[in-house]
């Protein structure tokens, strides 16, 4: 029975460097929902043309297009064994087609890790981050500050802050990952297989406290 891991975490967790831990320490490829869209997007696959036309009509992409992406992403070779999905599902709408696709691959969800990390901690560490126009390199005021207030120190070009970066856009993003994603996590939690993780430990820690719930 193949092993699919559904690994939840606001934005600012550290979900994605998470993701690529576990990929390496269990030997399941991370399936990431935003990189099946862009591949699809690039490739100009059926589904690709189809979810493009949603958004160029500044309308969001149907449940049943991604669940088709996400579908044939899991049915290749590289995830006879299980994955670790990174992005989906979001809803328990969006669960409930993910236990079908995976009846029918002989698979289920076995696992959820939730990385947990409070409100205001987010805002932090995503509001911090300033980006130098020239060569694209990304500082942040607390975790990694540039030599020079405001200054690149690659070429010294002036550092700006991205929209999605401002504290405002931040703390709305974060509220709607919350309202969003609260029934999912009550979802596997009722099914018995969320198991909450501190994501405000080290990185490293973080790692360790998700792989003990696998060698359990």
């Amino acid at each position: 029975m193949a092993k699919f891991i559904v690994l939840l975490g606001p934005p600012g967790a550290g979900k994605g460097t998470q993701a690529q831990k576990m990929s390496e320490a269990l030997g399941l490829p991370h399936i990431s929902s935003g990189d099946i869209f862009r591949e699809n997007l690039k490739q100009q696959t059926e589904l690709g043309k189809l979810a493009q036309g949603f958004m160029s009509q500044g309308k969001l992409v149907p449940d049943d297009v991604t669940i088709a992406m996400i579908k044939e992403r899991l049915s290749r070779k590289d995830c006879t064994q299980g994955a670790i999905l990174d992005g989906f599902p979001r809803t328990p709408a969006q669960a409930e087609a993910l236990e079908g696709i995976l009846n029918g691959l002989q698979g289920s969800v076995t696992s959820v890790p939730y990385i947990s990390v409070p409100q205001q901690v987010l805002v932090d560490r995503l509001s911090g981050r300033w980006t130098c126009p020239e060569c694209g390199h990304v500082y942040h005021e607390k975790f990694n500050p540039p030599g020079v207030d405001r200054k690149c120190d690659r070429d010294g070009a002036q550092l700006y802050q991205r929209e999605d970066d401002k504290p405002e856009t931040v703390r709305n993003r974060i509220e709607v990952y919350f309202e969003q994603t609260a029934p999912l996590i009550t979802y596997y939690r009722e099914q018995g297989l969320l198991f909450e993780v501190d994501g405000t430990q080290k990185i490293d820690r973080v790692t360790a406290s998700i792989l003990e719930i696998f060698s359990e």
